[in-house]
């Protein structure tokens, strides 16, 4: 089960106005947010285009966030090094969209950001537990990537508990690392981040973190909201 306080909200800014994009960054930035979610879609892994490093580069001039990218892309190895440049602290591909997950997990994180693992929901939960010493975080797909809008997909609660279950008998925390039983400082670190993306609100929102969920980006929810510091600081009391 998620901790409170090691619960963290990543609005999606693919769900903001792009024709005032500082102020969709500054306005996620004002509202208590802990991560600004960025979406980019190749046209080919999904069908959908949306932003290149350019824009993320744009969104990092108007906020100081801790940019969450996540690439739903083919070739991710080839873009790492100017997604980076770009200013991206955390960069996130698609099991699905590579042979070369290891090799471009560790390239990101030779590039000194933050490597996240993604999964569809089709696909297996049983490929999560080889990667979790090889990567800062894992996210699981409540929809079908390529789209904002879609419904939640419940039978993906099980696939969370699961690797919540993997993450506890491998005693694995937080980026990697392994928790030492003789060195009472790393039992203490928070939970190995589980994030969940798309259909998230209220409701979903509660299910994911009874699963063991730590993280969850909201892009129409959040950013549609009439008060979006309201809805966070909800999140954040369950």
């Amino acid at each position: 089960m998620g901790t409170k306080g090691h619960i963290k909200i990543c609005p999606s800014i693919l769900a903001g106005d792009f024709g005032k994009i500082y102020d969709e960054a500054k306005r996620i930035e004002d509202s208590g947010a802990d991560r600004l979610h960025v979406d980019v879609m190749d046209g080919h892994f999904v069908p959908n285009l949306t932003i290149g490093p350019q824009v993320v580069a744009a969104i990092n001039r108007g906020t100081n966030m801790f940019l969450d990218v996540h690439l739903m892309m083919y070739n991710a190895f080839d873009y790492v090094e100017r997604f980076v440049e770009a200013g991206a602290d955390r960069i996130t591909f698609h099991f699905e969209s590579t042979e070369d997950v290891e090799d471009t997990l560790s390239f990101i994180r030779k590039c000194n950001v933050e490597a996240g693992l993604a999964f569809c929901p089709e696909t297996s939960e049983t490929f999560v537990p080889k990667y979790l010493n090889k990567c800062d975080m894992i996210l699981l797909m409540t929809v079908h990537p390529g789209f904002g809008g879609q419904k939640f997909m419940p039978e993906v609660l099980d696939k969370i508990r699961f690797v919540r279950d993997a993450l506890t008998k491998l005693d694995i925390r937080q980026g990697g690392v392994t928790a030492d039983k003789n060195n009472p400082a790393t039992l203490k670190l928070p939970p190995f981040p589980i994030q969940v993306d798309g259909g998230i609100n209220r409701e979903t929102a509660k299910e994911c973190l009874l699963a063991g969920a730590t993280e969850f980006v909201a892009g129409t929810y959040l950013m549609g909201a009439k008060d979006m510091a309201s809805e966070i600081a909800f999140l954040k009391s369950l």
